[in-house]
């Protein structure tokens, strides 16, 4: 087991290290940022003294070494436009971002899930197929688009829902957080709603298909024979068998939520990191772009490192087939 996790750990830092290269070197080749940070009467000695001010006056190789020397002390550069510690901004408008991704998965578990139960125990039904018809809808219809159109139905047309912001927020163990009041949650719907729609769809496909394969299964027709009500077949034995897969692809989708949530916050003016984003590229500050992708990237490689160790607890064949390879 111990050799199994230095593997798995080696390869995530690799991961990382080949990672920071790309975005690093990825961002730092494209674009001007002294030009959006002087002044457009400015002198040549001006520019120069920016340029040199910013350190971008330095070979990008010692600009990386010097990024990667403050990375393993955890400081990945000062914003260009705030002349605030990059990290510092990210992790401010981390909350928001976290909180709006937690209610799309959520609501993708409670509407997705017993969706394809349904569909999947009434294939034939109507609205079973109707159903199904939507799921397609849900994968299909582009983000952006379904956005606008949320806001101009509940929004402008019935007034129904604020379209823009976070609302009040209260503290709950130190965190600031829309969830805990009403005001905040009015606030979070439709922008939850809009980015949790395509995981609704997932939630929907994965379900109808466990739900129709687990209801071939032999303990299935052997708890129908020994007299087991329908009710209980389907929620202790089929709901039991379907659920660990499903959960664990919405768990590992929670981090695409989070990483795909930039156009969601656009649209809705959310305060989270996908809007910080968005300014940074359009300012070009640089370091703060660096930042949020490496963020990313950590995220999406400490999640897949913990599903590994526990799919090698769980399961003891995922270490002898990782030995054998």
């Amino acid at each position: 087991m111990s050799v199994f996790v230095i593997r798995r750990l080696m390869q995530a830092l690799l991961v990382v290290f080949l990672m920071s290269v790309i975005v690093f070197f990825g961002v730092n080749i494209v674009g001007d940022p002294v030009y959006m940070l002087v002044s457009p009467d400015a002198d040549q000695a001006d520019i120069e003294a920016a340029i040199r001010r910013l350190g971008l006056d330095r070979p990008i190789w010692d600009q990386y070494l010097l990024f990667l020397k403050g990375a393993a002390q955890g400081n990945l550069g000062d914003s260009f436009i705030f002349g605030e510690p990059a990290l510092k901004l990210i992790l401010h408008h981390m909350p928001a971002t976290l909180e709006l991704a937690f209610s799309a998965l959520m609501l993708a578990i409670v509407i997705g899930i017993p969706l394809g139960l349904f569909s999947g125990l009434y294939p034939d039904n109507p609205i079973s197929k109707g159903i199904m018809a939507g799921s397609i809808l849900g994968f299909s219809l582009p983000t952006f688009w379904v956005g606008l159109m949320l806001i101009l139905l509940f929004a402008v047309e019935l007034g129904w829902l604020p379209s823009t912001g976070r609302g009040d927020t209260a503290t709950i163990f130190g965190i600031e957080t829309s969830l805990a009041t009403w005001d905040g949650l009015r606030h979070i719907f439709l922008p939850a709603l809009n980015l949790a729609l395509l995981k609704i769809s997932l939630a929907i496909r994965l379900t109808r298909a466990g739900v129709r394969e687990a209801m071939s299964q032999d303990y299935v027709k052997y708890a129908r024979a020994k007299g087991i009500s329908t009710s209980r077949i389907i929620l202790v034995h089929v709901m039991k068998n379907i659920m660990i897969p499903v959960v664990t692809v919405m768990g590992l989708e929670f981090g695409s939520l989070i990483g795909f949530s930039v156009v969601t916050e656009t649209i809705f003016a959310w305060p989270g990191m996908g809007k910080l984003l968005i300014d940074a590229i359009l300012q070009l500050d640089r370091p703060v772009v660096v930042a949020y992708l490496m963020i990313m990237v950590l995220f999406f490689v400490v999640i897949n490192l913990v599903v590994d160790i526990l799919y090698s607890i769980l399961d003891p064949r995922v270490r002898l087939q990782d030995q054998g390879a």
